[in-house]
């Protein structure tokens, strides 16, 4: 299909340009489980409006925004090649495209040719144990990648009946949220069958408040991934009450292990996942935002040492207002003070990273904000640094490398929290804030301790499954001058 540029400032012939994308990207994911994006910005689900602003938010970034046109024609092409499933960067198509000066089709046909006939995987079930802040998230996001039959199936939430309404209420709290928003679909509940309906994805409620007990085969539930958001059981004995249930394959939890469980960072360390491993952890929402930017920077400059302080939104931990807790200072009112707390986020990434172990020392500071905090980076480097040239490789490493996923960057003045909220990345370095002195720099990292951490579950629960889709084209390695 031939089609018309339009010029960038003619806002109506971009938008319609838009508009004939929304169902390219969802016949893709509906039917091909394909994701697509703009260097890591998915389109999936954007309205018009959405898809324009992704493509000027990536100009912002100091990179070549591809003309919707392009973008258009790309979609057109992968469509009619009908790769299997895959996470496809449509911008790094069209760049590749360009340069090389080859035919569309004869590019997109040989750039995808790794999914082209692929085998779908088998569904993986996936029960969550446990139905917070972070087992919702983590349902939404399942609910939303249900597409070709393949890959990840939300089966069941596990919860202890709280009220004799409580499948009504547990329906609810999935389509509203005060932070994140409605959920994007139909919710609806079946009393009988005591399942929660999201978009045609049917939820089993299940009752326990022993995970050894649930016999999920009764269910249609087998080999199971059980995610457990509760944060009661962080040992492997505790966690293992859960393989004891019949239908259960595996454990993820949600929180930092301990023992000697593999604490998980995704993008840093889940090659090392093994299929002998029943029970991992996906670490916490700090340590999944700071080792990322602590990975680039080691790589490039070297770090001897550094300091993480955390600015965190308060948790479910906290009181509302003054009252008694076990914890230190936990117990005065957290929507009215800033609150100094612990945080073992510097020593764990050492479990993810061993090159800096011994090397962190952390602390955090809990304030009066429901989502979204920002980690401080205080690092002494091996090598001096320059502001810009540091900023630059990090914007680099956001745009093109393996750590794409994991790092987002940020350059505007305006910028504050709330920005950040639904972000994808673990972490988004905020390039006007950074600090470089020599050897001496300070770098802050936003990140989204809810919606952020739980897309990094679920890239963990993917490679568990063995369903992560292949990325094409291939991520390419950034370094420091290139």
């Amino acid at each position: 299909m031939n089609v018309t540029a339009a010029p960038h400032d003619d806002w109506t012939a971009r938008e319609e340009l838009a508009e004939r994308m929304i169902p390219l990207i969802g016949a893709l994911k509906r039917d091909r489980d394909v994701v697509t994006s703009l260097h890591g910005h998915r389109l999936l689900g954007l309205s018009a409006t959405g898809i324009v602003e992704v493509h000027d938010r990536v100009a912002q970034l100091g990179h070549r925004e591809p003309a919707l046109e392009d973008t258009l024609a790309v979609l057109e092409a992968i469509h009619d090649l009908a790769p299997g499933a895959a996470s496809i960067d449509v911008a790094r198509l069209v760049e590749d495209r360009a340069e090389s000066g080859r035919e569309l089709a004869a590019h997109v046909a040989d750039a995808l040719a790794p999914a082209v006939g692929a085998t779908p995987a088998d569904p993986t079930d996936v029960v969550l144990y446990g139905f917070g802040r972070i087992g919702r998230l983590l349902a939404r996001i399942l609910i939303a990648h249900t597409g070709g039959g393949s890959g990840l199936r939300l089966r069941a939430i596990v919860v202890r009946r709280g009220a004799d309404n409580d499948l009504v209420k547990r329906a609810s709290l999935l389509l509203h949220d005060s932070v994140h928003g409605r959920f994007a679909g139909s919710v609806t509940v079946d009393d009988e069958a005591e399942q929660i309906i999201a978009n045609g994805t049917r939820i089993q409620v299940i009752y326990s408040d022993d995970p050894s007990t649930v016999d999920y085969t009764a269910f249609g539930i087998r080999d199971a991934i059980v995610v457990d958001n509760t944060g009661r059981w962080r040992d492997e004995a505790g966690l293992s009450r859960h393989l004891e249930s019949n239908g259960v394959a595996r454990v993820l939890l949600t929180a930092p292990g301990k023992g000697a469980l593999k604490n998980v960072v995704h993008g840093i360390n889940d090659a090392a996942i093994t299929p002998d491993d029943r029970i991992i952890t996906a670490a916490s929402c700090t340590t999944n935002a700071i080792t990322p930017v602590l990975k680039a920077v080691d790589e490039a400059y070297g770090i001897r040492r550094g300091h993480v302080e955390t600015v965190h939104s308060f948790t479910n931990d906290q009181n509302l207002i003054d009252n008694f807790h076990s914890g230190d200072r936990r117990g005065r009112s957290a929507v009215l003070n800033m609150v100094i707390t612990e945080t073992g986020a510097a020593k764990a990434v050492a479990r993810a990273l061993p090159e800096l172990e011994g090397k962190l020392t952390g602390s955090a500071i809990r304030v009066p904000t429901p989502d979204v905090s920002l980690a401080v980076l205080h690092l002494s480097l091996e090598r001096p640094a320059d502001r810009d040239e540091l900023n630059d490789y990090l914007r680099r490493v956001s745009l093109h490398s393996k750590l794409r996923q994991q790092i987002d960057y940020v350059e505007s003045p305006e910028v504050v929290s709330t920005d950040f909220v639904g972000s994808h990345r673990a972490g988004i370095v905020d390039g006007l804030a950074t600090i470089a002195n020599d050897q001496d720099v300070v770098l802050y990292v936003w990140y989204d301790n809810e919606y952020g951490y739980s897309c990094q579950v679920i890239r963990v629960l993917e490679v568990m499954a063995g369903s992560h889709p292949v990325v094409l084209p291939a991520r390419r390695e950034v370094t420091l001058h290139g």
